[in-house]
């Protein structure tokens, strides 16, 4: 059974990531892990509390991942041991998946520079903030959703979307018509 972490940290869109998981979560021979820089109970931006079964460090040392989700969100803290595992699950070609403003995450670890992206931080931010921007801009698309290789990246409010897009990069879906038909019944269109 291939695993795909999530990660979670304090202050994350927790929303931006439940549907994909619930959605992956359906499929027999995935397994949602959680991961965190420690096992201690961390809240959301939705003021919801939770656990992470593995850390970031155990993580690093598993053999059967498949994937990493990242959710966007305030404060986000990028530790050596995340760069490492983002790094060594692009070196063996997994499926690496952030939305809003994780992509941030990404670029810190260097991934994004062979890439093409999309994220919710625009230029301003960095300038507004006086921090130093790390995107590779000349990657950057404006576009909701952004698939590129093993690389999945989002707009924050594509977060349908953005699962759908995790799905399809599993062959869930038997056509184009199929992956649309899950779309727009999750927009309830």
């Amino acid at each position: 059974m291939g695993k795909i972490l999530c990660f979670i940290y304090e202050n994350m869109a927790d929303f931006e990531t439940v549907l994909a998981c619930h959605m992956l979560g359906g499929i027999a021979e995935k397994e949602i892990v959680s991961v965190g820089y420690e096992k201690a109970p961390t809240k959301a931006i939705s003021q919801l509390l939770y656990m992470p079964e593995i850390t970031v460090k155990e993580a690093i040392n598993l053999d059967d991942v498949e994937g990493l989700i990242i959710p966007g969100g305030f404060g986000r803290e990028c530790k050596e041991e995340l760069i490492e595992l983002i790094q060594k699950l692009h070196e063996d070609k997994k499926l690496i998946c952030a939305i809003c403003a994780a992509p941030e995450f990404l670029a810190k670890a260097g991934i994004l520079d062979g890439h093409s992206y999309t994220t919710t931080l625009g230029e301003d931010y960095f300038k507004e903030n006086g921090i130093k921007d790390c995107f590779p801009r000349q990657n950057y698309l404006e576009e909701k959703v952004v698939r590129h290789e093993n690389v999945i990246t989002a707009k924050g409010k594509s977060f349908i979307d953005f699962g759908i897009e995790i799905l399809d990069y599993f062959n869930i879906f038997e056509d184009a018509e199929d992956k649309e038909m899950c779309g727009r019944s999750y927009k309830g269109e």
